[in-house]
């Protein structure tokens, strides 16, 4: 009997929080725009528009970067409580066509709209229909990917960006994967891409000459998910609920924190804004584990945890002093943070654990 076939729509929008920023401000449509920190306190790109990646510059960048690649550039804060408005209404929009809708992100989801009845079931009059009602409603264009699984809906959804809609059937798949460059494959970043090149795989038809074992040997257990993303085989379900795994607060400094006192110093604000985040969350009852982030002046990065069921200072505290003392140099970030379990594993876990601030992370490079 065969599989039915299913219909994955991967919908976000172009350039989130700069369009509603253009929305707001009409003035700034048509100059490059960024949102993002200021260049002067070590802040970095969020989103821009694309006169602005007309220069080069793109989400995650340092603003003080793009401000060098185009000295022009409107940049903008960000305006969080407005994007979060803004994503309700996205989000109401694509959930009334199924239930099945999977966040990535304020803007961004995949809809399993194989069941759903709208548009006669059509899922490209469905992903016409969600872009149409997001420009009238909430302002801003939107772009959807449609094919018959996630992987292959979510590069569908870049093929006709700004404002675009890009369809891939499911005779179609086998070509359109072939043809991709293997840098396009889900988890695949720069690193394994630059391995897989120097191996001679450019293409995903390339990589299709590897056996199974082949995959394994240079990329280990990540070799199977190579071996079937490379033919177009991605059997991931759109799940509605994504499972939370930590709640954490962190700052950029400038100019350099100098010492532990001085990192110490600034411990009860960042513990106060943790507090906030994990009550908004309603994570309090799934703590099991508290840690303290640390990236120094040379950019090392380390990270200490231990066992814990309720945020302290006093414990932040000794992480903090275990982290630094691994460097012992000035600091430009901060962070503090809780790690997630369900209440059964909390409750399990609590009953055994003898020291709850035993240390149990080693440095992460």
């Amino acid at each position: 009997m065969n599989t039915p076939v299913r219909k994955i729509i991967h919908c976000d929008c172009d350039c989130f929080y700069a369009s509603v920023e253009m929305r707001d401000n009409p003035s700034l449509r048509g100059r490059p725009l960024a949102v993002g920190g200021r260049p002067d306190q070590r802040g970095v790109i969020a989103t821009c528009n694309y006169e602005a990646r007309a220069y080069g510059i793109h989400s995650a960048m340092p603003s003080s970067q793009a401000v060098k690649l185009c000295p022009d550039l409107l940049l903008i804060p960000p305006a969080m409580e407005k994007y979060r408005v803004a994503s309700r209404q996205i989000m109401e929009i694509y959930r009334d066509y199924t239930e099945l809708v999977e966040p990535l992100s304020l803007d961004e989801a995949y809809l399993d709209v194989s069941a759903s009845t709208r548009c006669k079931g059509s899922a490209t009059l469905i992903a016409q229909e969600i872009r149409r009602r997001i420009f009238e409603t909430v302002g801003i264009t939107a772009s959807a990917g449609v094919a018959p699984n996630k992987f292959v809906a979510k590069i569908a959804s870049d093929w006709n960006k700004p404002d675009g809609l890009f369809l891939v059937r499911p005779e179609e798949v086998d070509a359109f994967v072939a043809a991709l460059p293997v840098k396009k494959l889900f988890g695949v970043g720069k690193v394994t891409a630059a391995k897989l090149n120097k191996l001679g795989a450019q293409t995903c038809a390339d990589l299709r000459g590897w056996t199974m074992q082949e995959l394994q040997h240079h990329f280990g257990s990540f070799g199977a998910r190579l071996h079937d993303l490379c033919r177009g085989i991605d059997q991931r379900e759109v799940s509605p609920s994504r499972e939370r795994k930590s709640v954490s607060t962190e700052e950029t400094y400038t100019p350099d924190v100098p010492d532990l006192p001085a990192c110490l110093a600034l411990l009860p604000d960042l513990y106060g804004q943790l507090l906030g985040r994990i009550k908004r969350a309603g994570a309090e009852r799934l703590v099991n584990k508290l840690f303290v982030k640390i990236k120094f002046s040379d950019f090392q990065q380390t990270t200490v945890e231990c066992v814990g069921y309720a945020p302290n200072l006093a414990s932040y505290a000794r992480l903090m002093e275990t982290g630094w003392l691994r460097a012992s140099r000035p600091v430009r970030l901060l962070g503090v943070g809780v790690r997630l379990g369900d209440t059964e594993t909390v409750e399990q876990l609590s009953l055994f654990a003898q020291d709850s601030e035993t240390p149990i992370a080693a440095p992460v490079p």
